[in-house]
């Protein structure tokens, strides 16, 4: 894992330990125009625009507590800088969860992930993050804190800065405590599948699982090498192959989640079955290995090394196109598809020969834009052709709005300069 050192142009690194410090820290560069980069778990630091403007890394480290967990209520204060992992072994403790899906949760820390706006499976039935923020504080490029919402889930006060910093990549302020509404562990939380021999009957699977009367936890659409030795796929590919003799490398899977009581689960594994049938696909198989691959679907994004590794969001209905057109591009990628909300994870097994804009904007983008959507860069180790249009692809939104907001926040743009869509 690469240092933050070696991935942004800082002199030194400050760890305040409270937001009182981190504002001073903050106030103090406003004041000589000196840039800051947050710093979290530093898992999403390949993420955005390589930074350029030599300044200081601002780490969250220390400000890691646990400010109020009233379980009753079922909502819980932490400070920024808390792990993933050390949340949910508090939250377990009382049955409940917050269900957002992130790689490396033993690093990753809260404030990361709302600033990177990281979803994992279960967005398709449990929400995304900015669903689950109701209270927020943050320190602004000038050193001033404010907040937002509160600690009670019916909270309407004052603007909402939950959902303005939730994928701000810490360019608004930094994030220094959180208030989430969480959920309780369900009894049952399983996994099934079926091994298809092609996108075309995928999408017909796909699309089924819209109309369903199941209700889905998470729809997930895998395919491609990195998949190639996930043991709880096997016996899906076996049983499939056994009988059409479909190559293991051309698999596609469909991967569904089913959460509930046990009564819940069975219904909806029975209603799968049948409506699966009516397609002439086969049955959902339960799988086996269910806590192994539930893991491996969160880590993908992660795992292994890619030389490029990009992210569409378009429609669910263009989740098999974008995939397509990602095979044209390199028939060896390696692809997660969390299909019932439309995002596409692309690992390429190789950097594009024709180079990275002409691969992005010529070949991918077009089909994420086709489809109501957008491609942006994950991880491009190389740094080759890092431009705001292959990063951030073309963005619809009102960028002369977001500016305005930028400076109202952060007059000096000192908040991880030059890495996100302003220009």
């Amino acid at each position: 894992m690469a240092s933050p050192s070696d991935l942004l142009p800082i002199k030194k690194t400050f760890s305040p330990a409270d937001q009182g410090e981190l504002a001073g820290v903050v106030r103090e560069a406003f004041e000589t125009g000196t840039p800051l980069y947050p710093i979290g778990g530093g898992t999403s630091l390949d993420f955005g625009l390589p930074a350029k403007a030599p300044g200081n890394g601002l780490s969250l480290a220390k400000i890691n507590r646990v400010i109020d967990y009233p379980a009753r209520d079922m909502t819980v204060t932490v400070e920024a800088g808390l792990t993933m992992q050390a949340l949910a072994d508090l939250l377990a403790t009382e049955r409940q969860r917050l269900p957002i899906d992130v790689p490396r949760p033993g690093e990753a820390t809260i404030g990361g992930v709302i600033a990177t706006n990281w979803n994992g499976p279960r967005r398709y039935g449990q929400g995304s993050v900015r669903d689950h923020v109701i209270g927020i504080h943050a320190v602004d490029g000038r050193g001033m804190p404010f907040k937002g919402g509160g600690r009670v889930v019916k909270n309407v006060a004052g603007y909402d800065f939950c959902k303005l910093l939730t994928g701000s990549l810490g360019t608004l302020g930094v994030i220094t405590q959180v208030t989430f509404k969480l959920k309780p562990i369900p009894e049952q939380s399983v996994l099934v599948g079926c091994n298809l021999p092609d996108l075309d009957t995928a999408e017909k699977v796909l699309a089924s699982l819209v109309r369903s009367e199941a209700t889905p936890a998470a729809i997930e659409l895998v395919a491609g090498p990195a998949w190639a030795q996930e043991p709880a796929l096997q016996s899906l590919a076996d049983s499939r192959n056994a009988t059409e003799g479909v190559p293991y490398s051309a698999s596609v899977f469909v991967v569904v989640g089913l959460e509930g009581t046990q009564t819940e689960v069975e219904y909806m594994i029975h209603q799968l079955t049948t409506e699966w049938r009516a397609l002439d696909a086969p049955p959902p198989q339960a799988i086996g290995e269910s806590t192994t691959l539930w893991k491996s679907l969160a880590e993908f994004p992660a795992a292994g090394q890619s030389p490029l590794a990009l992210k569409a969001a378009v429609v669910p209905s263009g989740v098999t196109a974008m995939i397509s057109a990602a095979r044209q591009l390199d028939p060896q990628c390696s692809i997660q598809a969390h299909a019932g909300n439309g995002t596409v994870l692309i690992k390429l097994a190789a950097f594009p020969a024709q180079g990275l804009s002409r691969a992005l904007v010529g070949q991918l983008q077009p089909v994420a834009t086709a489809h109501s959507g957008n491609l942006v860069v994950l991880s491009n180790p190389s740094g080759a052709e890092m431009t705001h249009q292959s990063v951030w692809g073309a963005i619809d939104a009102p960028l002369d709005v977001m500016s305005v907001v930028k400076r109202k926040f952060d007059p000096q743009d000192i908040l991880n300069r030059g890495r996100f869509v302003y220009v």
